[in-house]
């Protein structure tokens, strides 16, 4: 996407509630995902996209004893332009604080998840794409299954994991799937930009979506007004809601 669809409050929740197509979508099971012997490897762009997107993919993935390797593509230190309070020195510690804050609000076994940080600059992905691809290739390996942000999700640095997460796992022999995030904001109920033919949800249970809620509440920096600018949180309430349907949304 050229211009910035993430623009406004975007589709309502009430809305995606209502959709048709969303409706028809096929569930899947965590175990038809990822199989026995499989590791997910899940790759955020910022801290928090791991959680908005599949915090409860993680929940299901620790359920059934999978391996799970996060690996965070930026420390998210550019979410808050021009704040004398969010600098982004501030930033680049408490965002990654938040995300480890998050993952132990889900109640993820330590034993269970490995945790790497690319140090890629936020906002700046797409400009080091090939070299996020020769990072991700060190990670991977033949019998993982990839989990990254949507290729056309509307936001430059999501587009840009996602690419690379889907070339690195063709390289590597890995199998690749996507995860819409800030498409609920811009597409709308029926949008035919949405590949439905290859969506599937992952249902989660009420204490799924509980612990899902919990964590992302971690993320203060991104839920509140910005103290010196009086700016409009990075996550309106309404972004929190969508993302918090009773499934979650992958596309094979």
């Amino acid at each position: 996407m050229n211009t910035n669809p993430i623009q406004g409050q975007g589709t309502s929740p009430q809305a995606w509630k209502a959709s048709r197509r969303l409706a028809q979508v096929a569930d899947i099971q965590c175990t038809q995902l990822v199989p026995e012997g499989c590791r997910a490897v899940i790759i955020a762009p910022h801290p928090d996209d791991e959680i908005l997107g599949s915090g409860g993919l993680l929940q299901l993935l620790a359920q059934a004893r999978r391996q799970i390797l996060l690996i965070s593509v930026t420390d998210g230190a550019a979410s808050h332009p021009g704040s004398t309070y969010w600098t982004a020195q501030r930033l680049s510690i408490v965002r990654p604080q938040e995300s480890a804050d998050a993952l132990k609000r889900l109640g993820l076994p330590v034993n269970q998840v490995q945790w790497v940080h690319g140090g890629f600059a936020d906002t700046g992905v797409a400009a080091a794409e090939a070299e996020l691809r020769e990072f991700l290739k060190t990670y991977l390996q033949p019998s993982d299954v990839v989990f990254a942000t949507w290729r056309e999700d509307g936001h430059a640095d999501h587009e840009a994991v996602g690419r690379a997460a889907l070339t690195a796992a063709l390289e590597c022999g890995a199998r690749a799937h996507e995860i819409p995030i800030w498409a609920w904001h811009w597409a709308s109920p029926e949008d035919p930009r949405i590949p439905w033919e290859r969506a599937r949800k992952l249902q989660l249970d009420k204490w799924t979506q509980a612990r899902k809620r919990h964590a992302i509440q971690a993320f203060a920096s991104q839920l509140y007004d910005d103290p010196d600018t009086g700016h409009e949180p990075v996550l309106s309430s309404t972004a929190v809601e969508r993302l918090q349907q009773p499934f979650e949304v992958v596309f094979l």
